[in-house]
């Protein structure tokens, strides 16, 4: 299963359309290209899915999407270790 998962941005990076957000305490490098028109400042929330941000939510969206996903168990484990482990940078 592929889900959109929140994550807050942390910081943005040097390099071209990449940011480091935090989701559920795991840090990763993320591609914000497609949100080129009004990209992300930290402290805002993305809907992250296969390492790109696909929109802005705001964090009242970004609470009730992960307190949603922790509910349904294991895929959201699977989502988070995947995501631990994938790198961009």
């Amino acid at each position: 299963m592929c889900l959109g998962i929140p994550g807050e941005v942390i910081e943005l990076l040097e390099q071209p359309d990449l940011a480091r957000v935090d989701v559920s305490g795991v840090r990763r490098v993320i591609n914000i290209g497609l949100l080129a028109d009004d990209p992300p400042a930290p402290g805002e929330w993305v809907l992250i899915h296969v390492g790109f941000a696909l929109s802005k939510i705001d964090e009242s969206e970004a609470a009730a999407a992960l307190s949603f996903l922790e509910g349904i168990g294991q895929s959201y484990a699977d989502e988070l270790e995947a995501l631990a482990e994938s790198r961009i940078e």
